[in-house]
């Protein structure tokens, strides 16, 4: 059986949930290991949370900042490397991204890098360090490795970088998810979002928003360094939960909100069309991909745009069940894990 080893500086949120679901299904058919850094508010006793057949390897040099670090780093993952003897070996994120491609080029050993969302599209960088990320990432797509991006919008930035590099769809594991749908026989007047409180999420625009609309419920699932800016007298900040009980909380409101300034292929979203949740996004890639415009959700720009759908949607302009049923069959037909796990699985062995 050939050996995935996947290495994550980043192993928290959209990419600790993409992980977990994609090895579920890969160990059926590898020998699974999975080299990661811990970050603040990776998930405590992550371990049980995955399958059982997946073998841990912690890098103790990889770190969120540039520095010194990172040379330690480098040398750390050539010594795991020796020692785990992968045939494929799986890079997420920009600090593994750059550390491995660079690491392991001219090696025997398939290598192939998934961004996550590319760094130099971060809007609370500087232009200087944007410019500097795309420079890096520029110079590293020169290497053997193939980059999979994980929607069209990352695919369409990974091309003006390098002809090496495809595309494979976020997906989420609807069998978990069955068992919690359920009929909505009206709208609730309750709007949630989730993931962490950071500048990326754009907490201050969820707030303007909340604000527009006093009369309803917001619900911020999650936490983060930026919850302050969550001051309006009608949000809830729940802190984490378990996937489970995340789940039933979204089926307890009417709408699910991103308002994001930047997104790879937000699995939350895909998690909220699936439980037939109105969907309104922020107009940036990885978002406005999933999202049509009055098909299967609204794609806003201000706080008043989506003030204004949400109270058109309350008001019954517009007939919910019909957008929620499309986004539900959008993410069956194309956004599932196993469909997902069958792509890696082809590029993989091709």
């Amino acid at each position: 059986m050939q050996k995935v080893l996947h290495i994550v500086e980043a192993f928290e949120g959209g990419i600790y949930t993409f992980l977990k679901a994609l090895t579920s299904h890969q160990c059926d058919s590898f020998e699974v290991y999975i080299a990661y850094g811990i970050r603040p508010f990776t998930h405590k006793n992550f371990k049980e949370c995955f399958d059982n057949r997946v073998q841990w390897v912690e890098v103790y040099n990889f770190q969120r900042a540039v520095g010194v670090k990172d040379i330690k780093a480098f040398f750390e993952l050539k010594r795991i490397v020796r020692e785990v003897r992968p045939d494929i070996i799986h890079l997420h994120s920009s600090k593994a991204g750059f550390l491995g491609r660079w690491a392991f080029n001219g090696y025997r050993y398939k290598i192939f890098y998934t961004p996550n969302g590319y760094s130099f599209l971060m809007k609370g960088e500087s232009k200087l360090k944007r410019n500097l990320y795309w420079l890096i990432e520029c110079f590293s797509a020169k290497t053997k490795a193939v980059t999979i991006a994980c929607g069209k919008g990352e695919y369409k930035e990974a091309l003006k970088l390098s002809s090496r590099c495809t595309y494979v769809n976020n997906g989420i594991n609807i069998c978990r998810l069955k068992p919690f749908v359920i009929a909505s026989h009206e709208l609730l007047p309750v709007v949630c979002t989730s993931g962490r409180i950071t500048f990326q999420k754009n907490p201050e625009l969820f707030n303007e928003i909340a604000g527009l609309l006093p009369e309803l419920k917001f619900i911020w699932i999650g936490d983060g360094e930026l919850r302050h800016q969550l001051t309006a007298a009608n949000i809830e900040i729940t802190g984490w939960m378990d996937p489970e009980e995340t789940v039933r909380l979204k089926q307890e409101v009417g709408f699910f909100i991103l308002t994001s300034l930047w997104e790879g292929l937000p699995l939350s979203l895909l998690e909220a069309m699936y439980l037939r949740k109105v969907c309104l996004v922020s107009d940036v890639t990885g978002s406005r991909e999933v999202i049509e415009e009055g098909r299967n959700g609204f794609v806003c720009r201000t706080a008043e745009e989506y003030a204004l759908q949400i109270s058109r949607m309350l008001r019954g302009e517009w007939d919910w069940r019909i957008l929620t049923e499309q986004s539900h069959k959008d993410v069956v037909e194309f956004y599932n894990t196993e469909a997902m796990a069958a792509s890696y699985r082809e590029i993989y062995q091709n």
